[in-house]
């Protein structure tokens, strides 16, 4: 009977405990970790959340970009940090991508960090010069084709979002083209508008005024559906190239053995904040669209796209190093 009752109240007490955590988190301020530069998507986005987040919770969230290494300093440095719900991982679909491309990652991207919540996804759209002659999609695909191979393309590293994203439309679309790697969009969208780069699956943001003023053609996005900042442009599926869609996501992880109840909280804050007419209408100004799923079914998500990276990057011969 002793025993039972000992049980019973430890049970009650652990369960009041977490109960207590949860509503007293935060007490003080939340490291957020951005594994990109300053002024990048990765870093905007999640600016324009969180500063109505810190608002629901009454403690500020501080944006700490720890760049390098494909963003693999800033996760691994969330990975080990204490799992008490102070220090949060801002990624982006390089999160899935990297893995595929380093061959020893100081973190296991499916064990030591947990997805919480989807902030936005963005639309990669391809684009071209105007001065190419290339108005459709499948006009690209012919003078692809054409070209055997000399077509290049911008990448942002072996491994990189627009990297794999052009290699998959590569592949389905049947030809071949050369990547190019330079430091960051603005270098690539340069060259593609030059003319000295034949094409660029690039992030919408930093592409958008770009179209808008006509000094780039948006021939598709990849995303899965069409964006609402260029609601003529069909999505590469649209024009009759099958499993051709990729996401550009952006989202928040913390440590693994973070309490449950922090980070329902966590959850239940952030899509609050998502909701929140002046938020929605900031990331829409952004060109971003939004990416409601649960926390299991972000994990199923991250995930899913870890195995179809790691199945491309082998099917184009990226090896790990």
């Amino acid at each position: 009977m002793l025993r039972r009752w000992l049980a019973t109240s430890a049970f009650f007490l652990i369960a009041c405990c977490a109960s207590s955590l949860a509503e007293d988190w935060p007490t003080r301020p939340i490291r957020a970790i951005v594994p990109f530069t300053p002024g990048s998507a990765t870093d905007i986005i999640p600016r324009t959340v969180f500063a109505e987040v810190q608002k629901q919770l009454g403690q500020p969230i501080v944006i700490e970009n720890r760049i390098g290494a494909g963003g693999t300093i800033g996760i691994a440095a969330a990975a080990k940090s204490a799992p008490d719900g102070y220090t949060i991982l801002v990624a982006s679909s390089a999160y899935t991508t990297v893995p595929a491309t380093y061959a020893n990652l100081p973190y296991d991207p499916l064990h030591d960090l947990y997805p919480v919540i989807p902030l936005a996804n963005m639309a990669n759209v391809l684009v071209v010069s105007p001065d190419k002659g290339m108005n459709t999609l499948d006009d690209f695909v012919r003078q692809a084709r054409a070209r055997h191979g000399s077509m290049n393309y911008v990448t942002l590293g072996v491994g990189s979002a627009a990297h794999l994203n052009a290699e998959r439309f590569r592949l389905a679309a049947k030809f071949d083209a050369q990547p190019v790697s330079y430091k960051g969009a603005p270098e690539g969208l340069m060259e593609v508008m030059t003319g000295r780069i034949d094409f660029y699956f690039s992030p919408l943001l930093p592409a958008l005024s770009l179209i808008r003023d006509g000094k780039l053609k948006a021939l598709a996005v990849s995303s899965a559906e069409r964006s609402p900042d260029l609601a003529q442009v069909p999505t590469t599926k649209e024009a009759g190239y099958p499993d051709t869609d990729y996401n550009f996501w952006f989202g928040i992880f913390v440590p693994a053995k973070t309490p449950s109840e922090i980070v329902q909280r966590l959850y239940g804050e952030t899509e609050r904040a998502l909701r929140n007419p002046e938020v929605k209408e900031k990331l829409a100004k952004l060109g971003i669209q939004p990416m409601p799923m649960s926390s299991s079914q972000f994990g199923d998500y991250i995930r899913k796209e870890l195995e179809q990276n790691a199945q491309l990057a082998t099917s184009i011969g990226i090896k790990p190093q």
